[in-house]
């Protein structure tokens, strides 16, 4: 009988598998945005409807991935909190100055990434979550549980009050998010152009895009990844994220949130499709099932990889998965860099010339060249370059690279 991947490894290292799953599939959405017009990411028929593979593609990412690898990312990200913090007091130093200071160089390398690379960066949002996160950190499993389901409720409500008052709204306010949400062919030709031009020739979409997801979409965002991180902390408090539940357990785990998450995600795809994906129906409304879908299907994937970490496919995760998330911030770090380098003018310019579906045809490369490089690169170091970057400007100090 196979032995289990939680018969020989500690704790962190089912944090490390999860988190490099999460790290994956996190490209599948991103790649929209590094390839395509933003509007796409949002909304899918802003230049017409998809056919044939690109439908296809579509209706994958927006079941399996929109929203899901990030939220599973949020839970990992508050799971880190509490496993960060422990280790701080058992040292017998202050979590707080510790905390404060490591989220600190996480906002500054995240606005970085966003107005020199690519303005889709989510390390503000989390970085700006932590400032509140910590004081969560002492609360029961209970007290968690209650707080994620405020924060995402309250979410939820605002999303269906900002919908039903649309009728109520100033013309001006409502023209403008309806030119947010179908922009006509100027603005996307505009992007386009760009895109297409040279790095500097890029900031005048860059830096307003960035500005708006760290303001305007800040107030949607943060409270859904404080609501996956609260979740987080439970599950890791619980025993959930660290293999201390049977296999049993987790595989009703991953057959109850993946047929849910499943179900509700696809009813939420077919109401925006008969709604037309209307800026009055889809862009409040229409979320709500994508939202309770990621919460399910986030459960029944952690669930899902538990389970297989319990049977023959564990040694590889540990091989495989775990290097990647050990190395979560570099591979993510990597993922802009590699696909901007081919979308963007800098480099191949591919932007906007390619389907969703022919996306994949870059998704899957990267996966293995991150695969395989984590691999390689963990066997002979202790941390990933940006985790080293990360811890030796928290402690201010340099920290032991090679093993």
């Amino acid at each position: 009988m196979t032995q289990s991947i939680s018969a020989n490894t500690d704790r962190v290292s089912q944090l490390d598998i999860l988190r490099g799953a999460a790290l994956l599939g996190i490209l599948i959405m991103n790649m929209i945005s590094f390839g395509l017009p933003g509007v796409h990411y949002l909304n899918p028929t802003a230049e017409g409807p998809l056919e044939g593979l690109d439908y296809i593609a579509f209706l994958f990412s927006e079941v399996f991935a929109n929203e899901k690898f990030m939220g599973l990312f949020s839970i990992l990200f508050g799971a880190g909190v509490v496993l960060f913090t422990e280790r701080i007091e058992s040292k017998g130093m202050s979590a707080a100055i510790w905390h404060y200071r490591r989220n600190l160089w996480l906002f500054v390398f995240g606005m970085a990434h966003a107005y020199l690379l690519w303005s889709g960066d989510i390390l503000v949002t989390y970085a700006v979550c932590s400032v509140w996160l910590f004081f969560f950190r002492g609360w029961s499993v209970r007290g968690l549980l209650l707080a994620a389901s405020a924060f995402l409720g309250l979410l939820m409500a605002a999303n269906v009050f900002f919908g039903l008052s649309m009728p109520y709204w100033p013309p001006g306010d409502v023209d403008g998010l309806r030119a947010f949400w179908t922009p006509d062919a100027e603005s996307i030709a505009r992007e386009v152009a760009a895109f297409h031009g040279s790095w500097w020739q890029q900031m005048s979409e860059r830096i307003p895009n960035s500005l708006a997801f760290q303001t305007d979409l800040m107030p949607f965002t943060a409270p859904r990844a404080t609501g996956m991180m609260l979740l987080g902390m439970a599950l890791y408090k619980s025993g959930v994220l660290t293999g201390q539940r049977d296999r049993r357990w987790n595989g009703r785990l991953a057959l109850i949130g993946l047929t849910l998450g499943t179900l509700i995600s696809g009813f939420g795809v077919w109401q925006n499709e008969l709604a037309g994906w209307t800026i009055e129906y889809s862009f409040f409304q229409g979320g709500q099932f994508r939202t309770l879908g990621m919460i399910a299907l986030v459960l029944g994937y952690i669930g899902a990889l538990l389970w297989l970490c319990e049977g023959g496919a564990g040694k590889w995760m540990e091989r495989r998965l775990a290097p990647v998330g050990r190395m979560a911030m570099t591979n993510y770090l990597m993922q802009t860099i590699l696909a901007t380098t081919v979308m963007y003018g800098h480099g191949l310019g591919w932007f906007n010339t390619m389907g969703r579906a022919e996306l994949w045809c870059i998704i899957l490369p990267i996966w293995l060249l991150q695969i395989f490089w984590s691999k390689w690169w963990m066997d002979r170091f202790r941390f990933g370059p940006f985790e080293w970057l990360w811890r030796t400007a928290t402690y201010w100090k340099a920290q032991p690279m090679r093993r």
